[in-house]
């Protein structure tokens, strides 16, 4: 502002509404400044030369510009934050987080502590507290606010209770001590989808929530009655003679019959359902291997690429591995079939629209809690600058594996060799014929030697077993060649 008052005799008012310009990154109003800055310089006795060279700084400092003093705060903050996060990792991330905001930042800061070697649990009724804390082994336990249903009345019922009178010992301890009306059935059942009743082994989730054959009550329901009449024992023996008549009569906890548990994808369902995120797992966990081995596009990368639309994005084929979190099937008002879908995977989301012929050959694949594997490229779209991604195919993600295998290398140093390697990789291909060519390379550092097998007369279909097994043997060295 000051500059330009001094060279081109700027007034104050003017100067402010250059720093406004570059401040919005007003790119008319600046176009307009820079004629009057020309003229009120030059008529001062500036070159023009010098002038342009002077303008063309100033609208490159505009592009992502601070005074000191502004900059000076940030450094500060983030000298702070830098030392926090190095000297209290664990109590820095459960405080970013509590301020985290959206779903999406939650799952990131998540992955973050997973990469810095930081526990973040799940809920726990004997751990949790309204938010995000560091527990006695320094992990990060999942907070009591952050589940649907369970309103902070409860939540200052549940911990004040705990604090009073020590850890719940078991789910029908919890239950007969809170405040039935505080804990009601709808956050009982949102603490148990959450798992905050996980660390009770003598009853897994389904269980509270199944009817038996014969009966008419879930395992929650009769734990809620059993509470009602241990309470209601409790206030009536205040008005006799006998202050321990409900020690005296032990009213004995209902027996809770078992059933069968829920698959994980339900019970991630549930999870998400209550918290917004899945807490114990991911239904992509399934294809860790195929999206570290095939050339697979994360959705953040994917969403950096069509944010930019650039010509280098134009024509590269992507492949992507995601779930399909939302799929919302509509008829156009001129009665033409389309669809709008949001997929997903452990770096973020992203939403795709298809219609036409597009959506009548894929929209089979795009359901919900579908893992499916796309592949596609950006292209132009008509008369227009901007870019839209294609798919050119769609297949089910439990088929990459199979698919598109051409080749399986693995490399092991000849020290690393076992009997139980050599046996397994025997029988696995000839339980698992198929297309794919596996080749084993046996180093000897030493001698800086290497052996190559191939397999020539018949080759191996990618399988699970396969993959498991390879899982728990870090000190084979893999690699996929895709089709």
């Amino acid at each position: 502002m000051l500059l330009a008052q001094k060279l081109a005799g700027f007034s104050k008012g003017d100067a402010d509404i250059l720093r406004k310009a570059m401040g919005k990154k007003d790119r008319k109003t600046l176009d307009k400044m820079k004629g009057k800055f020309i003229e009120g310089a030059t008529s001062k006795g500036h070159p023009a030369k010098v002038l342009e060279k002077v303008w063309t700084d100033w609208e490159a400092f505009a592009q992502y510009a601070f005074n000191k003093s502004h900059s000076t705060c940030y450094a500060y903050v983030a000298y702070q934050t830098a030392y926090l996060k190095a000297h209290y990792p664990a109590e820095y991330m459960a405080a970013v987080l509590n301020h985290a905001g959206a779903i999406e930042k939650l799952t990131f800061y998540m992955e973050e502590c997973k990469r810095m070697g930081i526990k973040v649990l799940g809920p726990s009724i004997n751990e949790s507290m309204k938010g995000f804390a560091v527990n006695e082994s320094g992990d990060l336990r999942f907070g009591l606010g952050g589940l649907k249903g369970v309103g902070e009345a409860a939540i200052e019922n549940m911990v004040a209770e705990r604090k009073k009178e020590g850890r719940y010992e078991d789910p029908f301890d919890f239950i007969k001590r809170v405040n039935s009306k505080a804990v009601n059935k709808r956050t009982l059942e949102s603490l148990v989808h959450a798992g905050a009743f996980d660390e009770f082994p003598e009853l897994h989730r389904a269980q509270y929530f199944c009817i038996p054959e014969g009966e008419t009550q879930t395992g929650l329901e009769k734990m809620t009655k059993f509470a009602a009449v241990v309470q209601a024992q409790a206030v009536n023996s205040t008005n006799t003679l006998f202050g321990d008549l409900p020690a005296v009569l032990d009213i004995k906890p209902p027996h809770i019959p078992n059933c069968a548990q829920w698959s994980l994808t339900e019970q991630l369902d549930k999870e998400k359902e209550v918290t917004g995120i899945y807490l114990s797992g991911h239904p992509l966990d399934h294809y860790k291997f195929e999206i570290r081995n095939y050339g697979i596009t994360s959705i953040q990368e994917f969403n950096e690429i069509k944010e930019s639309q650039t010509l280098a994005s134009s024509g590269k084929s992507y492949k992507i591995l995601a779930l399909v979190s939302v799929a919302n099937h509509r008829i156009s008002r001129q009665g033409n079939k389309f669809g709008s879908f949001v997929l997903e995977d452990y770096t973020g989301k992203t939403e795709i629209v298809l219609f036409g012929d597009d959506y009548v050959r894929y929209n089979q694949y795009l359901q919900q809690g579908q893992a499916i594997f796309i592949t596609g490229a950006f292209k132009q779209r008509f008369a227009k600058s901007e870019y839209e991604f294609r798919m050119a195919s769609v297949a089910l993600a439990e088929n990459v594996k199979r698919q598109l295998t051409k080749q399986l290398q693995l490399e092991m140093d000849v020290r690393n060799i076992q009997k139980d390697t050599v046996d397994f990789l025997a029988d696995n291909i000839r339980k698992y014929p198929g297309n794919s060519s596996l080749r084993v390379i046996i180093s000897e550092p030493k001698n800086n030697l290497k052996a190559n097998l191939v397999t020539l007369d018949s080759g191996f279909e990618m399988n699970t077993d396969l993959i498991l097994f390879l899982e728990n043997k870090p000190e084979i060295d893999v690699q996929v060649t895709a089709v």
